[in-house]
């Protein structure tokens, strides 16, 4: 498991393929696993793909407190400058979405497309920033298990559960093996973070917005308002699939990625930044 020492801490990462650089960023509880399914595809087919896991969860440090997005951010910027990767698509699900438009925020130059995946612009209400304070407590009093086991018909779509025990057994195992404290933390700092709706208009690259259509944490509506506030952004709705399409039909998920990033322009100089040999 590669993983470079940056901001002071360790993060660990894939990096697979060669070629344009598709960077993927996990939603909470999880890690880079979740995207295992699009960094086969893509890697074979001619990409390079780096999913890191990001600062507490998976092999990445579990740093306690609060962890906001903006940290989340600087931690990506400083790992893509250490594998010499300057331009790449950048795409992110649930909690990962919200990293990506952060990313955006802080530096837009260095982003080529976007990939918006089950996730949503707007700030938190008060109940709902109130939610992830006491959820935080509950992860750090409680551990991950009781959490991990009412979140996943959430998490994916109920009939999945069953329906694909592969994929469940998944998801549940990333959460439940989740440190308390990186999760805790990120809850947090998610309970602060901005609201990037302003932000969504000023969004000049090619945008891909997806959503499970049996999505409950962030439904169909969420996307659509993501969508019609993007310039000239796609939506694709992954019929059947909840709050985690990616797992839960990679075949729709990946082909929906792939035509839209076929219609990406080729960039002068276009490659997966690794040292000429």
């Amino acid at each position: 498991m590669p993983s470079v020492q940056s901001n002071g801490i360790t993060i660990a990462y894939d990096d697979e393929g060669s070629g344009a650089p598709l960077v993927l960023l996990h939603g909470h509880p999880f890690d880079r696993s979740m995207w295992r399914p699009q960094t086969t595809h893509f890697s074979a087919a001619g990409m390079r793909v780096i999913a890191p896991d990001l600062r507490g969860y998976g092999g990445s440090s579990a740093v306690p407190g609060k962890t906001p997005l903006a940290t989340f951010a600087r931690d990506l910027a400083a790992l893509l400058d250490r594998l010499g990767i300057e331009r790449f698509v950048l795409g992110g699900l649930s909690m990962g979405g919200q990293i990506v438009m952060e990313c955006y925020r802080q530096f837009p130059e260095r982003i080529r497309a976007l990939l918006l995946a089950d996730t949503f612009a707007a700030t938190d209400s008060d109940e709902g920033r109130a939610l992830r304070l006491r959820t935080a407590e509950r992860l750090l009093t409680e551990g991950m298990a009781g959490y991990a086991h009412e979140a996943l018909p959430k998490m994916i779509a109920p009939a999945h559960v069953t329906a694909l025990p592969e994929v469940a057994a998944h998801v549940l195992g990333m959460m439940k093996n989740a440190s308390p404290e990186g999760a805790a933390a990120a809850l947090r700092g998610r309970a602060e973070r901005p609201d990037y709706t302003g932000l969504l208009p000023r969004i000049t690259v090619p945008t891909l917005v997806v959503v499970g259509t049996e999505d409950e944490f962030t439904p169909v509506a969420d996307a659509r308002l993501i969508h019609e506030a993007v310039p000239g952004s796609r939506l694709t709705l992954v019929q059947g699939a909840g709050h985690m399409p990616n797992l839960e039909r990679p075949e729709e998920f990946n082909a929906a990625l792939a035509a839209f990033l076929d219609t990406l322009p080729s960039e002068a100089g276009d490659g997966d930044g690794r040292p000429s040999r």
